[in-house]
């Protein structure tokens, strides 16, 4: 069965208009239709940069208790925050996992270990 969707959460978090801080979330996996929409969309073609809280509302289903996430909410992101959901998207739509194999100097044993992402420390 095909995996669409990945929990995930924050190094700091999304804090809403209450002052709330959501950390907890899910991002489904991005789709050739999300790809389009984002370059269609008028704050992109404004400037680019823009484009990846475009392509992040699209893909991120909840963050806490937020389950309409529109790019205006994460402008509120810390920047730690949007650098560990960059790499997380990456992971999940463009590499799969990140095992590295390892082998113990003590023992010689063969393992594979997971790389942590930027805020997982």
């Amino acid at each position: 069965m095909l995996t669409t969707e990945f929990d995930f959460t924050l190094p700091r978090g999304l804090m809403d208009t209450e002052g709330v801080v959501h950390r907890d979330g899910v991002m489904q996996l991005a789709t050739a239709k999300d790809e389009i929409a984002v370059q269609k969309d008028k704050r992109t073609q404004e400037g680019e940069a823009y484009s990846t809280l475009v392509m992040f509302s699209r893909v991120i289903v909840r963050v806490g208790t937020l389950s309409k996430i529109t790019p205006e909410i994460l402008e509120n992101l810390f920047t730690r925050d949007l650098s560990y959901l960059r790499e997380f998207y990456n992971r999940i739509n463009q590499q799969g996992n990140s095992e590295i194999p390892v082998c113990c100097p003590n023992c010689n044993n063969k393992f594979s270990s997971e790389l942590a992402l930027s805020g997982e420390f």
